[in-house]
């Protein structure tokens, strides 16, 4: 009998921890409500709202973060001018097709672009900012454009197409790039 007792309580016991199912909801203010609630009629409910903490990355951040990852992509692509494919692209064309790849539109000219956006000194460069370059000793106007790619507090590093390497990314502490910089902006 005792043994008989042990069996029908293991089984009340066991029935009576599976009816309850817990529910999660969420809504668009990223609040998560979870219920608890009885496969039979229950005579109460308890509800507790959780507040999410809203994440870190704010939407200028995660399209810089987007849209050089695209850029970076292409690394490794040779130099092609006018070119905007894995075939071959220039710096403007690499710029091009890494923004309008994420719905942003650009000119396709470097000297174009960098009519666009915001100037900015380069103490407050960050991911995501344009960098332009006036590379030729005879020319008057930039021809060059570079993608910033990270930001240190020694060194501030972009990806361009290059003539001689094709997608790369380089430092603008490096002499020639130092030298040929004119301007940042943001466009982000």
């Amino acid at each position: 009998m005792g043994r008989q007792l042990v069996l029908v309580f293991s089984v009340f016991l066991l029935v009576g921890c599976g009816a309850v199912k817990k529910r999660t909801t969420y809504s668009k203010s990223r609040q998560v409500t979870v219920t608890a609630s009885a496969t039979k009629p229950a005579v109460s409910e308890d509800t507790t709202e959780i507040e999410i903490p809203k994440p870190s990355v704010d939407a200028h951040t995660l399209k810089a973060e987007q849209v050089i990852n695209t850029a970076l992509s292409y690394s490794g692509v040779s130099y092609k001018y006018g070119g905007t494919t894995t075939k071959g692209m220039d710096c403007s064309g690499l710029l091009y097709v890494s923004f309008s790849e994420h719905q942003i539109d650009l000119p396709r000219t470097s000297h174009l672009m960098a009519d666009l956006g915001r100037k900015i000194k380069v103490d407050e460069v960050e991911k995501g900012d344009l960098l332009f370059f006036k590379t030729s000793s005879r020319g008057k106007r930039i021809n060059h454009v570079g993608l910033v790619v990270s930001v240190s507090d020694q060194e501030i590093k972009f990806i361009h197409a290059t003539t001689s390497r094709g997608v790369i990314v380089s430092s603008l502490r490096e002499g020639f790039w130092n030298y040929a910089f004119v301007k940042a902006t943001r466009i982000l």
